[in-house]
């Protein structure tokens, strides 16, 4: 790692930081009850609260003025400025369980360079958890430093799968399946961004998803990264425009995992 990252995408980072500490003070002033969900079906499971465009146009003002020259790119409003750096935000991510007063829910903000992701801040408040990372400058919880699990053995291994409504049960059950053929622990935590960072941390040893967009995982992929961790090629694969299917691992699981899954590290 460099021991100096650039100053502007530094300044950027530290600035990124204070404004999504801000935006989840908001989330969680407008975080519902514990009990059922508040907001309303987009499509099956796939929640849409206040609080998600209230916290996207928060950060989208709060950006637009720190660096005008900036693009900007959102869950709910899409594409509204461009530039060379580009943010990429998911006002709520794991909508689902902040809906129904859950914990596990995050302001996820990454920053990319043309097609690259270079920088990246998820704040899980209700957590008192926040990520940070910078390409080349190490990835951070809470200020100190991660990375990937050493596991490498499948039987000892922790393996997340999203769920989304887009993807057939037959394919969802089938790579389930390989999962728990290899001996390892299932998880769904309803949070990609979370239980990406969770691979970056070593919480998990993986995490699939067969379909999944750049504003969930613009943020993490930078602590991926830094942290040690392989990742199949999302972006070249259909993610920097639309849905596509992503797997991180730490770098021991993720070959068998890949193997059993059928998603190719490279």
């Amino acid at each position: 790692m460099s021991s100096l990252p650039s100053p502007a995408l530094a300044y950027r980072l530290e600035a990124a930081r204070a404004v999504v500490h801000d935006a989840a003070r908001l989330a969680m002033s407008m975080r519902p009850p514990p009990g059922g969900p508040q907001g309303e079906l987009k499509s099956a499971q796939d929640w849409l609260t206040e609080t998600d465009g209230a916290v996207e146009a928060f950060i989208a003002q709060r950006m637009q003025a720190l660096f005008p020259e900036d693009g900007f790119q959102g869950e709910e409003g899409g594409l509204t400025r461009t530039g060379s750096l580009r943010w990429v935000v998911d006002p709520i991510d794991g909508t689902s369980n902040y809906a129904r007063g859950r914990c596990r829910w995050c302001v996820s903000l990454g920053l990319m360079d043309g097609d690259e992701p270079v920088a990246g801040v998820i704040d899980a408040p209700a957590l008192g958890e926040v990520y940070t990372a910078l390409r080349g400058y190490g990835a951070f919880l809470n200020g100190k430093p991660i990375k990937a699990s050493p596991i490498k053995d499948p039987a000892r291994s922790m393996i997340e799968m999203g769920w989304s409504g887009r993807v057939p049960k037959s394919v969802f059950m089938e790579k389930m399946d390989a999962i728990m053929e290899l001996g390892t622990m299932p998880r769904s935590g309803g949070c990609g961004a979370l239980a990406l960072a969770d691979v970056a941390s070593g919480r998990l040893d993986g995490y699939i998803e067969i379909v999944i967009n750049l504003w969930d995982v613009a943020a993490a992929l930078p602590l991926l990264a830094e942290a040690g961790a392989v990742v199949s090629p999302f972006l070249r694969d259909g993610g920097l425009t639309g849905g596509a299917t992503i797997m991180a691992a730490n770098p021991h699981i993720g070959p068998v995992l890949a193997k059993a899954v059928s998603i190719p590290l490279e």
